[in-house]
Parts: structure tokens; sequence; C-alpha cells
């Protein structure tokens, strides 16, 4: 890399710096930790845990929000030091070391600006995500599995904890229906970019003629909310019964009817837990999904009027699919929104998702 390239990468990293700084108003960040810091050490503050939980949960991601910009000025400022001693006295090591550098903080630089994408007002929630096979019986259902095996490795490859909610095994292979609840920082944010329906093309292990299929699931995520979510479920709306739970491969959870499965009259929105062997912690997650899932379509429900407003026609099936998954005749994976393609496939089906999502962030700025 000539001097001239390094100068301009380091012009474009100041810059993009200083957009950063402008984009975040860090005085005002800094003058927000300082109140929230002075809460945190009043008589009483633990009086009420719940209040006192969500003070420091929002005083931990301001300071990380802050000192990791901090820590990305320091870095420019390293490299742009090191690039003013190679202009007095070239050192083609030292310059190595520098184009190293350069493409590291480059790459920190990508990461915390996909992070600021994250602005909405859930984004930073866990989120419940469900899959439920379309038309195709178990090769539907076999695809779901695979689904499930994806968004499970990409959870653990961000360190996101994975908790079953609710799982209906398919007949013979796969499942019917399962709700994961995928708990982290951002883990709505960047999942939201998965929702849709997902085809997979493949020959199907389960037809003895070796004949190519094609299968469809439809992915729904929605963000966990806390109990406090201004989201009105009025009791004489709501039906509630309660099961005997089986977990995935048929396997009895409990001997009681611990698992709950909840119906909102007005909307036919269904919602079923049986991840606890208290009926009463069932019920309270499935009241959880419930709220995420009437938040989700009072979101729906407005897009839908801006887009008659608008006159934009969407279909609405399984034409309307997001991303395309070949394994054969060939490997690829496709997102039809953004229209990035991934030829590592095994890559992808073990959670590496990452493409797909910074490309489907930054498409919707």
């Amino acid at each position: 890399m000539e001097q001239a390239e390094i100068k301009h990468e380091l012009s474009t990293m100041a810059k993009r710096l200083a957009d950063f700084r402008g984009s975040l108003d860090l005085d005002a960040k800094e003058a927000r930790i300082q109140v929230l810091d002075a809460q945190m050490v009043e008589p009483g503050f633990w009086d009420d845990q719940q209040v006192a939980q969500k003070v420091i949960n929002e005083a931990n991601a301001l300071k990380d929000l802050v000192n990791e910009m901090k820590a990305l000025e320091e870095k420019y400022e390293d490299l742009d030091m090191t690039f003013e001693l190679l202009k007095e006295e070239p050192d083609a090591e030292l310059e190595a070391e520098l184009e190293e550098q350069l493409g590291d903080v480059t790459k920190e630089l990508n990461a915390f600006e996909l992070q600021l994408l994250l602005s909405g007002p859930y984004d930073r929630n866990s989120a419940i995500l469900e899959l439920h096979p379309g038309a195709g019986g178990t090769e539907s259902q076999d695809w779901a599995s695979l689904l499930l095996r994806m968004y499970t490795r990409y959870a653990e490859r961000h360190g996101f904890k994975v908790e079953t909610l609710d799982y209906l095994p398919g007949d013979e292979a796969g499942v019917k229906s399962v709700t994961l609840l995928i708990k982290g920082i951002n883990a709505y944010g960047y999942l939201k970019a998965e929702k849709g329906v997902h085809r997979l093309v493949r020959i199907s292990p389960f037809d003895s003629s070796g004949r190519r299929h094609t299968s469809f699931v439809s992915c729904d995520v929605m963000p966990e909310f806390d109990d406090d979510i201004e989201v009105e479920v009025r009791t004489e709306d709501i039906k509630i019964d309660t099961y005997r739970a089986s977990g995935a491969g048929g396997q009895h959870v409990n001997t009681t009817d611990s698992a709950v499965r909840i119906t909102h009259l007005p909307t036919g929105i269904v919602v079923s837990c049986q991840n606890e062997r208290s009926q009463i912690k069932n019920r309270e997650a499935a009241m959880k999904m419930l709220k995420a899932k009437l938040y989700q379509k009072e979101l729906d429900d407005k897009q839908a009027a801006m887009d008659e407003i608008r006159g934009e026609q969407k279909e609405i099936g399984w034409g309307s699919q997001i991303r395309s998954y070949v394994f054969h005749p060939y490997s690829m994976v496709k997102d039809h929104r953004t229209n990035v393609e991934v030829g590592n496939i095994q890559g992808v089906m073990d959670g590496d998702l990452d493409v797909f999502i910074d490309a489907y962030l930054r498409s919707m700025i």
C-alpha cells in the first residue's frame, strides 16, 4: 500500500469517527451517565428492584457505547501517529504492521456502525423467534429443523442464550413448529432481519426417487417485552388452556398440565409455552409472547395502511420469500431483498448470517 493510499484510509476513518461522534451526542450521553450513577448511590435505590435494574442496564449500555467510541478514537490517533513516523523515517516492517492495523480498525468501525443502526425502540431487546413449516409435510418440517439449528448456531456465535419456549415435533422428522427465546443485547435488532419466508431447494432425503424438492418455512421475529410494556390485554379478551407438555423427541417434560396456551379472541392470535415445569411461569412467558405478537400486529397493520396509501402492491404468500437456499444442482444462498449471494452454504447453515443481516440493516437506512 502506497503512503497516499494509507493517508486516504486514515482520512476516511477520521471522517467516519467525526460522523459517529456527531450523531451520538457523546456529551449528552456522558451527562446522562452521571445522573444514573448518582441515582445508583442514593439510599433506597434497591427498594424497587425492577426499576433499579433498568437504571443499571441503561447506565451500562451508555457506558459501553461511550467507551467503545473513545477506544476507536484512540486507535485512530495511534494509527495517525504511526503514519507520521513513517513519513519521517520509512520502515517496511512498521508499514506492514500499520496496514494490518488499519484493516483491523476498519472492521471494528464497521461493527460499531452496525450497532448504531439498531436505533429502533426495541432493538436492544431479546428476540422471540418462531418457525412454521409450509405445505409439504415431512420435507418442510425437516427444513424447519435445519433452520432451527442455523439460528441456534447463530445465537451461540454472538453470545446469545437460547431457550425453547414451545416445540411441536414433526410426525416423522423435523418440527411442526418451534418458538425460541434468544436472550441478549440487540438480539431483536439483528434477528428482525430474518423475518419472512425461507425457501429451500434440494434433493429430498425422504424421496426414494431422488427428485428435487422445494420447501418453505416462515420465520417470525418479535421483541421480548418487560411486564410493563404498554400493550393492553383485557382478561375478557383471552382464553387460557392448560395441557401436558412434551419436549423435543416426544419425551414428557412434566406429568402435570403445566403447558399453557393463550388465545387472544379479538385477533385469533394463539401463543403456547411449555418451557417451565411451573404452570405459573409458563403463563407469564406466554403473556409476554402474546404482547409481542400484538405489538408486531400493530406494526404490520400500520405498514399495510401506509402501503395502501402509497399504492404499493406486495405479494403475500410463499412467493414472497426473503431468501433462497439452494443445495442442488449447485450450492448458493441468496437474499432477495439485498441480492447478497454466498456460495459457502455450509457456513450459512452453521450460523454465519452476518453478511445477510449487515446488508439488510444497511439497506434500511
